[in-house]
């Protein structure tokens, strides 16, 4: 049998540049109070929780308001800067922070002698 990947809700990675990402989901309907963004052991985790609510007599409903869980696994010098649900869209800033001593950096060659007086 196929597993099925969830689609719900839609979402984009925007590359900023070499250090920035923004994850994009696309929640109409939502508000803050209805989401909720975890990171734990390198996941980030969006998660719904609407109530439903027994009051609206829908004609039609093709806008979806419904729990979901969606997970993005980070990298480890991956840090979460800060989240905005804006018009209908949750963005998540993310930043790429490497460590200096992780940093690639050029070794200056000297010559045999340096390295023995060094």
């Amino acid at each position: 049998s196929d597993v099925k990947t969830p689609s719900y809700p839609p979402y984009n990675i925007v590359q900023v540049d070499d250090d920035n990402y923004i994850v994009e989901l696309a929640l109409a309907g939502f508000t803050e109070q209805d989401l909720s963004v975890e990171l734990k052991e390198q996941v980030l985790t969006v998660t719904s929780s609407v109530e439903k609510s027994e009051e609206t007599n829908y004609v039609h409903r093709g806008i979806a308001k419904r729990n979901f869980t969606r997970s993005f696994t980070l990298a480890d010098t991956i840090e979460v800067v800060k989240a905005n649900l804006t018009d209908g869209m949750l963005c998540i800033k993310l930043r790429n922070v490497i460590p200096e001593h992780k940093k690639s950096r050029k070794i200056v060659i000297g010559e045999r002698k340096q390295l023995l007086t060094e």
